[in-house]
């Protein structure tokens, strides 16, 4: 079936982590606007966080959609850095950059492991921490400097990513064009920075006492 072939070619692979790296994406684009509410006060974000979870059905089919996701882009990247290895000698690569930054090319697998530590941690302690409320337990983990620091060094792995990750979406989906080249190099480091100061900010709010 061509369909299947397609899916097992370097192209389809490829479009497989575009969209997945997509639905990832616009998970972190919900999730920074839910944490967002930590900055009005803790009292808003429980209530956000109650309302979420008084629907489970929801919140269940979609953490599960969510570990797919995550899992199938893992999976395609570890293929697809496998399949050029042995064919080029070489870690995964997209060919006509619209700007350099090779250095997060080259680092994509490591920012990705840290990504994944980062998830497997946070998942445990939201899923199975002994707490009487993610507000409490937020504000309890965020006093800890070394919390603090792990949380916003994962964000920086993160932002590398997308730096890469980004771009290279893009053009899987063919958003390249001379014309919009410069837009979408400024895009690419916007989208990481943008990520990185919102959820960076919210450890800092309250490792120095504003957030308590």
């Amino acid at each position: 079936m061509w369909f299947i072939r397609f899916l097992q070619s370097s192209i389809g692979k490829k479009w497989i982590m575009a969209a997945t790296g997509f639905c990832l994406i616009l998970f972190l684009c919900s999730h920074a606007a839910g944490n967002a509410t930590l900055f009005s006060s803790i009292t808003l974000f429980q209530a956000y966080a109650d309302q979420l979870h008084s629907h489970p059905l929801i919140v269940s089919v979609f953490s599960k959609g969510l570990f797919l996701i995550f899992a199938i882009h893992i999976i395609t990247g570890t293929l697809l850095v496998l399949q050029n290895r042995k064919t080029r000698g070489q870690g995964y690569k997209v060919q006509t950059r619209a700007y350099k930054n090779s250095q997060a090319s080259a680092t994509m697998i490591y920012s990705g492991l840290c990504i994944l530590l980062f998830v497997l941690l946070h998942t445990y302690v939201v899923s199975f921490g002994d707490h009487g409320s993610i507000g409490v337990t937020i504000s309890r983990l965020f006093s800890s400097l070394i919390v603090s620091m792990f949380y916003i060094i994962s964000f920086i792995g993160l932002a590398i990513h997308l730096s890469h990750g980004f771009w290279s979406m893009l053009q899987t989906f063919g958003v390249n064009h001379p014309r919009y080249n410069g837009l979408i190099g400024r895009l690419s480091n916007l989208v990481p920075i943008f990520f990185l100061l919102i959820f960076s900010a919210i450890p800092l709010l309250f490792l120095f006492g504003t957030g308590k």
